[in-house]
């Protein structure tokens, strides 16, 4: 149910607005049929809402859903056929997209017009018996429908490959019961005594889908008990349908082994996990296993055989039959559902929102408990409840309207649904319902990035409108459902770039799904038997490449009506397989395949939109590409073989996204692709009949652009040509050359610089400047003197919109430019590798008015030669700087004015600044980090700081009036002694990573000659490495009268080590 019918037939409706608007219908003498088909959507619309609601839990209604859903498919194709039609006669080159001239093309195409008027008489009289049928339903006009909700239940069904990952979400914990968990299991796992299983003790965690499981093993498995006390420490993320194979080759990596070298056999992969594992005490957790074979059957011999005495196996499964056939040790860890008080203070995090603060909500909270228990307490409904709640807004009404609702008393409901991410289902607007579903068919073992998901939607008419806006409002609905708790951000990427979906969240979607779409894991026996068992509209096939060959085209040709496309799959191919049979495909993306057989058939696609072929064995694409007059989204970064397109790419008008290989040429002709929004990896050359930065300037509707290569561009008047500043939509710019520098971060002797290129490439670009409402700059590898002139200055080009800057590997630039520090929202700057700065001088900032106002983060690193920085301190700069970050450079000391402006600055990190001597006065910083800063001698006068980090930093003596001190982190392999600063400072935590000799000094405790250095510490946990074991050795100190002592320390490991 990809498709929310009340959505699809808004879309639908557009495109007929369309026709009516260009006189399709009367030119092709049907004008009354169409006017009678847009009645009849009218009136079924009316109570599509219904329909759709009752679709869940109806079997009756099920049916004659699927038939109006497959006629409003057929509406869609007949309306892409006559543009195609239109654009073949190329009327399409003038006029917007979307757009045609009917009445010249029907002049010319008498039986194409009388085929098409066919096609639409008889879907109008499939409507008619649709709407006939519609009578015994009893429909409801629903409206709007935004009033809509369900029962809780818990779900004991999930994604079957679900993918997690050891680090853990804190805003996710609540309570003292998770720590209460987190330190038995610690203990458990920790114990010594008589193992079992072959000399490994299994646990097992216990508990149904959402219910925190997997959080409370991330918990345990980031513990600093269990960091230290293994050697090798392996998370699995294990899933319904393993693959023995690639579950070994993720252990052999986690393990610190090559998987590469063992190949595919089980027996070679059992050999190479035990090499990897051999004498190492280890943790493997094993989360989500739905089948005790992964271990008995995968996993148990190799670490029977291998792992040190001690090792430890921790297992997450939603069935006690699996924890009882792995022979976990009793009793296992059941996971209950949250206290009530503690599921309420984790409703009030998701809640909280800039518009709604916690002191308003914790006027809720009696209607509040209520509703986590109508949740019933389980983590993942508490958080899906709080998004929507959100959305609902602050007031006690809307509150009370979600408790209130009917459908908390449903009975029909599925077991396999989770009825609050129901309730959150039907609360949710119809257009962002279909992005939803659709979101859930994506497999997990590719990452699918925002722009990716945004351009899917657009391409199966979820997103639909002004063509201007498409993206941007996509872009908004991605947004909606993180702030609804539907998708989660990962945290690794910034600007919500990367999310992903929960198991429980993906079951629910999956079922809402199951009438249209087909999503096959890893694992799954009955994938041949389910494409031979319906037709599907959606396929999603997942697996690794261990499984090559398993699937062959010829089955999945009974597919015929199947829209979307998604594989990661390696599919057997045979000569003469083809596309053609998928006639009504939109969305492609393939990848890891050998797909020559089927590039050749690309062009009898009609209908399709995406487009993205991934790590595919390809070096030319055919010359009749051209034919896909409706592709908008073609993603070919990944067809590292591919270096010319053919001449017909520039036919493709309708393209909004291009995504190039490093090495490939466009040819010449691109200008007339003015719809383009996004360019990736457009090379910048000249050669013969290839395309030139001159083509660019058409391109008007740009946001994103990436352009490479820019040295090999002749002569500044290609740049100026590209009219960048007059691209108003343009918001991120990627300039690169091939950078000059080597691994040292020196010009490359080979690649010296000549005055005349670097006179050409500052003229290139000067001339590539960007207009005014940008908001993200990288500029990489450029090798002029100077940056360009309008970076110089801000009165040339008021940049006021710019939020990033990166410059990397600056070969011959002397000096930062002048003109940023009055950029009003530049947020981080960052310059790497520019070796030929020696001096950041006045220009950097100016004493007219306050530079770098909004600036929150500035890193400067790889400058080697800079050595003075100038900024006296009546110069106001910098006042919401919050992190400073240098690194590898030659400065003898900070300027006056950044720690008396810098009032905000929070993080100070230093590493490998070789002449800094001291840091002094920086009255806001809170944590410090130095490492490999061989002449620094002094800390003083930081009195907020509350966390320093010291690493090979050997002449440091002092340390002083640092009151506020709670931990700090001393690494050092090389020290003999503690350093004699130590007993000037009282931190409440010393983590100490040194060498075993000083390790066994402060064992010794009082009678050591280390003691007075640390013991007026309350925590110390210090440890000594073993090969890459940071945390072999360990000496745990706890101060009091009766102070602790512990370590695992013998007398034989001192004198080895």
């Amino acid at each position: 149910m990809a498709m929310v019918l009340d959505a699809f037939t808004s879309y639908v409706g557009h495109m007929l607005a369309q026709l009516a608007a260009d006189g399709v219908g009367t030119v092709l003498g049907v004008s009354g049929e169409i006017d009678k088909m847009a009645d009849k959507l009218r009136d079924l619309k009316n109570f599509l809402a219904d329909a759709d609601r009752r679709n869940i839990t109806d079997e009756t209604v099920q049916e004659w859903v699927g038939q109006l859903k497959r006629a409003m498919y057929e509406a869609t194709d007949i309306l892409d056929l006559c543009q195609l039609k239109a654009m073949e006669r190329g009327s399409s080159t003038t006029l917007d997209a979307g757009c045609f001239n009917p009445l010249l093309f029907c002049m010319r195409n008498p039986s194409h017009a009388h085929e098409i008027g066919t096609r639409i008489k008889k879907l109008n009289k499939r409507l008619d018996y649709i709407k006939e049928r519609s009578a015994a339903f009893n429909f409801v006009n629903l409206g709007s429908y935004l009033d809509h909700s369900s029962n809780v239940r818990i779900s004991h069904h999930g994604n079957p490959s679900r993918e997690t990952v050891g680090d853990f979400d804190r805003s996710a914990i609540v309570g003292d019961k998770i720590e209460e968990d987190t330190r038995a299991l610690v203990a458990q796992i920790m114990q010594t005594g008589k193992d079992v299983n072959n000399g490994i003790m299994v646990v097992a965690i216990v508990g149904v889908g959402g219910i925190g499981k997997t959080t409370l093993a991330q918990k345990v498995f980031n513990d600093e008990a269990i960091q230290r006390g293994f050697s090798k420490k392996i998370w699995l993320s294990v899933n319904q349908n393993f693959n023995e194979v690639e579950l070994l080759r993720r252990a052999i990596i986690g393990a610190g082994g090559n998987s590469q070298l063992a190949g595919n056999a089980k027996d070679a992969l059992h050999r190479a996990l035990m090499q990897a594992l051999k004498d190492h005490k280890t943790l493997l957790v094993m989360d989500d296993v739905w089948d005790n074979g992964a271990w008995e059957g995968v996993l148990k011999i190799p670490l029977a055989n291998a792992a040190a005495s001690g090792s430890r196996v921790l297992i997450t499964t939603r069935d006690e039959r699996v924890a009882q056939g792995v022979t976990a040790i009793r009793p296992y860890h059941h996971v209950d559902t949250l206290v009530p008080d503690d599921a309420w203070l984790l409703l009030k995090k998701q809640v909280c929102s800039s518009e709604i603060d916690e002191d308003h909500i914790s006027t809720l909270k009696d209607i509040g408990l209520k509703i986590v228990q109508k949740c019933g307490c389980l983590p993942i409904a508490v958080k899906v409840m709080g998004g929507l709640l959100r959305e609902r807004g602050g007031l006690h009404r809307d509150w009370q309207q979600v408790l209130d609702d009917s459908k908390w008393a449903t009975t029909k409901m599925p077991n396999e649904l989770n009825h609050t991410v129901y309730l959150s289902y039907e609360y949710m607007p119809s257009y962002l319902k279909q992005c939803f579903l659709y979101y859930s068919l994506l497999p997990k073992s590719r990452i699918f990035t925002k722009d990716e998901v945004v351009a899917m939607w657009i391409s199966e008419g979820f997103i639909h409108g002004n063509s201007n806006d498409l993206e941007e409002l996509g872009e908004n609905y991605y947004k909606e459902l993180v702030s609804r708790n539907l998708i989660e951000p990962d945290k690794s990427y910034v600007d919500l770039w990367v999310c992903s979906m929960h198991d429980v969240v993906r079951s629910f979607a999956q079922y809402m799904t199951k009438d249209e779409a087909l999503v096959t894991q890893d694992g799954d026996n009955d994938i041949l038997a389910k494409l031979g068992s319906q037709k599907f509209l959606r396929l999603s096939i997942e697996t690794n490449r261990s499984q090559s060959g398993e699937l062959d085209w010829k089955s999945l040709q009974g597919q015929q009506s199947v829209r979307t496309l998604i594989s990661t799959v390696q599919i057997k191919m045979k000569p003469g397989d083809s596309l053609v049979i998928f006639s009504s495909l939109r969305t492609l993306h393939i990848e890891s395949a050998d797909v020559a057989s089927l590039v050749e058939s690309l062009h009898q696609l009609k209908h399709m939109r995406y487009l993205a072929l991934v790590n595919v064995d390809i070096s030319v694409l055919p010359g009749n590409i051209g034919k896909m007059k409706l592709l908008q989204f073609l993603d070919l970064g990944g067809c590292t073989k591919l270096v010319n397109l053919p001449d017909s790419i520039v036919k493709l008008d309708q393209l909004r996204l291009l995504s190039l290989p490093i090495e490939c040429m466009v040819p010449r002709g691109f200008s007339g692709l003015t719809n383009m929004r996004r360019l990736l990896q457009f090379r910048a050359h000249l050669d013969g009949d290839w395309c030139s930065l001159d083509e660019l300037g058409p391109l008007s509707q740009l946001r994103v652009l990436v352009l490479t290569e820019l040295e090999n561009v002749s002569a500044a008047s290609f740049a100026a040509n590209a009219r960048l500043s007059e691209k108003m939509h343009l918001i991120s710019l990627l300039l690169y050359c091939t950078s000059k520098l080597g691994d040292d971060g020196l010009v490359k002797e080979k690649e010296g610089v000549s005055e005349e290129e670097q006179q050409r490439i500052e003229k290139v670009l000067d001339k590539l400047c960007p207009p005014p409402g940008l908001e993200y700059l990288h500029i990489k590898g450029y090798f002029g003197r100077q940056l360009p002139s309008w970076m110089m200055s801000t009165s040339m080009v008021p940049l006021d919109n710019l939020n990033t800057l990166l410059i990397d590997d600056l070969a011959c630039c002397t000096q930062l430019p002048n003109g940023l520090c009055q950029l009003p929202n530049l947020q981080l700057l960052q310059v790497r590798r520019a070796p030929c700065i020696k001096h950041v001088g006045t220009g950097f900032l100016q004493v007219a008015s306050a530079s770098f106002p909004r600036l929150n983060k500035l890193s400067l690193g790889g400058m080697v030669e800079w050595e003075e920085w100038e900024w006296e301190e009546q110069v106001q700069a910098m006042r919401r700087l919050e992190k400073l970050v240098l690194n590898n450079c030659r400065l003898r000391h900070f300027p006056p004015g950044l720690a008396s402006n810098a009032s905000s600055l929070k993080i100070l990190i230093l590493v490998h600044v070789k002449h800094l001597s001291y840091i002094e006065s920086f009255p806001s910083v809170v944590e410090l980090i130095v490492n490999g800063c061989p002449d620094l001698e002094r800390i003083t006068n930081l009195p907020n700081l509350q966390k320093l980090t010291i690493m090979y930093c050997p002449k440091l003596k002092v340390l002083e009036r640092i009151a506020s001190l709670e931990r700090l982190v001393l690494k050092d392999y090389t020290m003999e002694k503690l350093p004699e600063y130590m007993r000037d400072i009282k931190p409440r935590h010393l983590q100490l990573f040194c060498r075993l000799w000083l390790l066994s000094a402060v064992v010794a405790g009082q009678s050591g000659t280390e003691w007075d250095k640390f013991s007026q510490v309350e925590h110390v946990k210090a440890y000594a490495r073993d090969g890459d074991n940071e945390r072999k050795w360990y000496v745990l100190y706890t101060r009091g009268d009766n102070y602790k002592l512990d370590s695992n320390i013998s007398s034989s490991a001192i004198f080895e080590g």
